[in-house]
């Protein structure tokens, strides 16, 4: 019967929460998503995500939320026509560095849930908070410099976690919730990461934490993939018994709830491998190979490489490999993606994408020497908000024209992937590729623009959402893991990436000092 299991693959992005169906051969059978802001406007978010009116800083997202949307996507998997019970395994992804507060006796309501009502009915009560601080969040500046004086400073709190501190990762998000709700944190049970959370939603318990997105949490010793005493102490007491032990990413942690079984008809036997962060399944989903840079053109933008040994960088990330956990992945991760590009796009091109390529490709490459550098909210690196526009001369207040500023934004991000790219190590030479994926790596004019800034060839995969086909993925992988079956075997049915453009001739001679100019503005502004 290998031949007619299927594998299922969730998504808890910040604004949709997807599935996807493979077959034995890792194609695609079936596609379902639901959209948070229309789908759910009970919730009231914008873009998935609520935006605190006084401070901005503050940014979270209602868990109950994301248990309706799943209700509402088995739904809409049913009316598709999917056969559960054909179901071999399921693994998912989420959004990075959200934390989830189960409440005292949450453990023993998901053990005991009803088929015939819906999760979010059951659990309504299971959180001690209502609303999860997500990766826009921005408010913990304090906790981080705590969690940073405990081990001696930035450098080596980057060589123990992978990275210094930062404000979204959930060390300093539970610090925060612990010194400012401390009787919320008193009465939770177990914290979670989001997709270890949804993971203990299709298995029946609080999940286990895995390796790769337990180490962006700025807890995890990335080295003895342990807990950090040190670090737990600094943040809050009984934090160890809190989030539980973390385990390697493609772990069969257990059989799929009963609550599926009776409900949807899922196999008893249909196993739940562990659940994680969305950019080491983007790395499983793009089949990432040593010597490629990858770029993940979504709401947030991720440059990742393979590592096999970790590098300490203070601006950026190692995290652990989801596929080998003996290697290292590397990532840079930039909040201003998607909707910097969709305000952009609705402000010179009246929402129209068509209209936004006709201005993008009727203005030259270098844009006249204009530069322009665009942060809706706080970015992480760099630590700037805001507009920041420059001609030949110097800065100016905006541009002359709506095609100058909408080549200035798409120039700027993918001078900005270059220039911390290079400053992680990375160097473009004759032998340098460029894997895009992502919402917007169907739009062939901004990787024109990517190419050329790099002044090397970019693909892209028949399949854009990497990170709910990685999920899919690692459902299989982490079934078929215990027969010694390599990551590498299970997915060579998976097509090679395609070649969508290739850089003009000149590409280098315009960009390269173009890069060194944006590095050198970035240094004047991190200044100030």
């Amino acid at each position: 019967m290998m031949d007619d299991r299927t594998f299922l693959g969730l998504d808890l992005s910040t604004q949709q929460l997807k599935a996807a169906v493979c077959n034995d051969r890792l194609e695609i059978v079936y596609e379902e998503a639901v959209t948070f802001e229309t789908d759910l406007p009970e919730f009231r978010t914008q873009g998935g995500a609520l935006i605190d009116k006084v401070d901005s800083r503050n940014v979270k997202a209602p868990v109950l939320m994301w248990v309706k949307a799943l209700d509402i996507l088995m739904d809409r998997l049913t009316v598709a026509g999917v056969d559960f019970s054909k179901i071999a395994s399921v693994s998912g992804t989420a959004q990075q560095h959200g934390s989830v507060y189960w409440q005292n006796g949450a453990n023993e309501t998901l053990r005991n849930l009803k088929p015939s009502e819906f999760l979010h009915s059951q659990l309504a009560h299971c959180f001690s908070l209502a609303n999860s601080p997500i990766w826009m969040d921005a408010s913990t500046t304090k906790q981080c410099k705590q969690l940073e004086d405990a081990v001696g400073g930035p450098t080596k709190l980057a060589e123990i976690t992978g990275s210094r501190a930062y404000e979204r990762f959930t060390g300093s998000q539970i610090a925060k919730i612990h010194q400012t709700k401390p009787d919320s944190y008193k009465v939770t049970e177990r914290i979670s990461l989001i997709s270890s959370f949804l993971c203990s939603l299709f298995l029946g318990k609080v999940a286990p934490i895995d390796f790769s997105d337990g180490s962006g949490m700025n807890l995890m010793d990335i080295h003895t993939k342990k807990w950090d005493e040190t670090l737990l102490n600094a943040c809050a007491p009984n934090l160890a018994e809190k989030l539980g032990e973390p385990v390697p990413s493609y772990s069969n942690v257990g059989s799929i709830s009963n609550y599926y079984v009776e409900r949807y008809n899922f196999n008893p036997n249909c196993r739940v491998i562990a659940h994680t962060g969305d950019n080491p399944a983007s790395l499983i989903g793009m089949k990432l190979n040593e010597g490629w840079v990858a770029v993940s053109l979504g709401t947030s933008d991720t440059l990742f490489l393979w590592l096999t040994e970790p590098k300490v960088v203070v601006d950026g990330h190692v995290l652990c490999n989801p596929v080998d956990e003996n290697s290292y992945m590397a990532l840079l991760c930039f909040k201003n993606g998607s909707l910097t590009r969709e305000r952009i796009r609705n402000t010179c091109a009246d929402g129209s994408w068509d209209i936004f390529n006709q201005l993008l490709e009727s203005t030259p490459r270098g844009n006249f020497g204009n530069l322009g550098l665009y942060y809706d909210i706080q970015e992480i690196i760099p630590f700037l908000q805001g507009d920041y526009r420059y001609n030949k001369a110097g800065n100016v207040c905006k541009f002359t024209s709506l095609e100058v500023e909408v080549r200035a934004c798409i120039e700027g991000q993918c001078l900005r992937n270059r220039a911390y790219a290079e400053d992680f190590g990375f160097q473009v030479d004759k032998n340098t590729k460029i894997l895009a994926t992502g919402g917007a790596s169907q739009n062939k004019a901004i990787l024109q623009v990517m190419a050329d800034v790099f002044n090397a060839p970019v693909y892209v995969q028949e399949a854009a959402n990497s990170a709910v086909f990685g999920s899919a993925y690692q459902a299989k992988h982490g079934l078929l893991y215990e027969n010694s079956k390599t990551y590498s075997e299970i997915t060579k049915t998976v097509p090679e990436p395609i070649l969508a453009c290739v850089p003009y001739k000149d590409a280098a001679e315009i960009y390269d000092p173009m890069v060194e100019r944006y590095k050198n503005v970035i240094r004047e502004l991190t200044k100030k």
